[in-house]
């Protein structure tokens, strides 16, 4: 029996019936179903409506939809970006691409259900929904097969498993808001790093092959994450050994090429959706938004009332604890870590809305997710005190409670979604009501 409890794959099995059960409560009932497209989400999903049913890469349909039918002004929002060149969706194609089976699974059945097939009926939200948790399964698999690697015990990989899923903003992003671009970038960088893992340890082609596959799925889904590609050195233990791994790639030479070519051929597909919707291929669709590299706001994405990573979803801080092993083995690979987490951060925190508009914690950190929990697995494994271990797991315990309760506060705007001060914070702190 309780080797059947320490079955990683049993919980992941269990985890997405229990996220099934919460989001059908919360999000299938009524008129609850029409919260699942909200701001910046409609953009994302756009695309399957568009090519799928309507053919209009310009999305005049989105109008007459989200405004007549199903929607109304007071909630109105536009995804649309009306640019010198033309007409084009203002977000990316590859949230839209990860959701497309899910979409054709619903536009088969809406047709059987009787409800209408015009991409935004019910049945279509719903497996949406289905499709946020399949991801994040799918990354959770892909993250336990990565801390496999590590020697990390199936209990201290089911423990990652439950902080990552209600312990930090992976939660609100997977029931509350499934529809953003977040879940689907933690499960291809999820895949992106544990196929790296399999190439540094097998210099296998499938795995070079894949992933070339994997980055462009990262990259077009969100392009700023293609700064994944300087991870890896945080996976050798020197300098010697990451030259030899860059040696052994190179030699790879037609491999290589292929593996760039499939990555490429993906992230295409956002320059040929633009070549029919504007007549160009290369287009800047945030028009006059963009990074401001002179002025990061470092500090603020951390730890401000408004939007700190470190203080709305902790857990994120307490596995940076494992950087502390990772120089007990390696200066090099410690050194690696704290650069990669420092340019993330610094990237992040330049763009010009640091906080990301309405969201709960620093949104744009969940991308990175799979790196922090790698450092609590090892963190979980290496900690040797009996009493300092069992602190440490209360402690993630006590997170994964406050992350729940902040979640509902989010939920139901008792914890507001982008005007949080430290006077709110504290006038709120576990509250329900």
């Amino acid at each position: 029996m309780i080797k059947n409890l320490s079955n990683t794959n049993l919980w992941l099995v269990l985890i997405a019936f229990t996220l099934l059960i919460i989001t059908s409560n919360i999000n299938w009932g009524g008129e609850k179903w029409k919260g699942t497209l909200e701001s910046d989400a409609k953009g994302y999903y756009a695309y399957n409506p568009a090519i799928f049913i309507y053919h209009d890469l310009s999305f005049n349909f989105f109008t007459q939809l989200d405004m007549e039918k199903y929607y109304n002004q007071d909630i109105f929002s536009d995804y649309r970006s009306f640019l010198n060149e033309g007409v084009v969706n203002k977000y990316y194609a590859g949230t839209a691409i990860a959701q497309s089976p899910f979409f054709l699974i619903a536009h088969f059945l809406s047709s059987i259900l009787g409800q209408d097939a015009d991409g935004y009926s019910k049945i279509y939200m719903q497996l949406i929904h289905i499709s946020a948790i399949f991801y994040l399964i799918f990354g959770l698999y892909f993250l336990g097969r990565i801390l496999k690697k590590y020697q990390i015990g199936n209990w201290q990989i089911i423990l990652c498993f439950l902080a990552v899923t209600f312990g930090t903003n992976a939660f609100v992003y997977t029931i509350v808001e499934p529809m953003m671009s977040h879940i689907y970038s933690f499960a291809f960088i999820s895949l992106f790093l544990f196929l790296l893992l399999e190439f540094i340890q097998f210099q296998k082609n499938i795995h070079l092959l894949l992933i070339g596959f994997s980055l462009g799925m990262i990259i077009l889904i969100r392009p700023i994450n293609g700064l994944v590609f300087f991870s890896i050195p945080l996976f050798v233990t020197s300098k010697k050994e990451f030259t030899t791994l860059i040696n052994s790639i190179l030699k790879k030479r037609w491999i290589l090429l292929l593996s760039i070519l499939c990555g490429g051929i993906i992230i295409f597909l956002q320059f040929i959706f633009y070549k029919i919707s504007t007549n160009h291929f290369f287009i800047y669709s945030y028009a006059e938004e963009g990074f401001n590299f002179l002025d990061p706001q470092i500090f603020n994405i951390l730890w401000s009332y408004k939007k700190g990573l470190f203080l709305y979803t902790p857990i994120y801080l307490i596995s940076l604890s494992g950087l502390f092993f990772i120089f007990k083995k390696s200066k090099f690979q410690g050194f690696a870590w704290i650069l990669f987490f420092s340019l993330i951060t610094y990237v992040l925190s330049s763009w010009w809305m640091w906080f990301y508009g309405g969201s709960f914690s620093s949104r744009v950190y969940l991308d990175y997710l799979p790196y922090f929990i790698i450092l609590l697995g090892i963190s979980l494994k290496e900690l040797k005190p009996t009493a300092i271990k069992k602190s440490f797991v209360s402690l993630i315990f006590a997170f994964i409670f406050l992350c729940q309760i902040q979640s509902y506060q989010y939920r139901y705007y008792i914890l507001h979604y982008s005007e949080m001060t430290k006077e709110k914070y504290w006038d709120i702190f576990l509250k329900i009501k």
